[in-house]
């Protein structure tokens, strides 16, 4: 594990608030020399601390406002049907993120789409089509009061 000091967590704190601020204003706000704030930040990229800077986007203004969290289990557990599972999951552009999981169920999927209609479709055509799905439960987001995704 690496070990970060007080001032990295703040850099990370201010990144994490607003990564498109300038080096004078992250600087500033974290009590450091411009010159000291970029060779800390370099540093933090460098090691991999920091993996990359993205754009927080409001997906209901797209169109994919409709946040679905869907707990899968399989019937089998073997290698190939984990990877084929896997790799049908992935290629599907209304799954935003999965996770294998523990207890009685394996996948975790969030998956974001327009309206229930969609998830409707998907939830048939995605995941009611997969060999080896032995269970779906959705648990549908109704307000999300913390994130930190943006």
């Amino acid at each position: 594990m690496l070990e970060i000091d007080r001032i990295d967590r703040k850099i990370l704190r201010e990144l994490s608030d607003d990564a498109r601020q300038t080096n004078l204003k992250l600087a500033e706000r974290v009590g450091l020399s411009p010159s000291a704030c970029l060779r800390r930040v370099q540093e933090l990229e460098r090691s991999g601390v920091i993996k990359g800077y993205r754009a927080v986007i409001d997906k209901a203004l797209l169109g994919a406002g409709f946040v679905v969290y869907v707990a899968v289990g399989l019937s089998s557990h073997t290698k190939e049907s984990l990877g084929a599972f896997e790799r049908a999951i992935a290629a599907s552009p209304d799954v935003v993120e999965f996770h294998t999981v523990t207890g009685a169920l394996e996948y975790l999927l969030r998956v974001e789409v327009a309206d229930i209609k969609a998830y409707k479709l998907f939830h048939t055509e995605v995941l009611g089509t997969l060999p080896h799905v032995s269970s779906i439960t959705s648990y549908i987001v109704m307000d999300t009061p913390k994130s930190e995704r943006g």
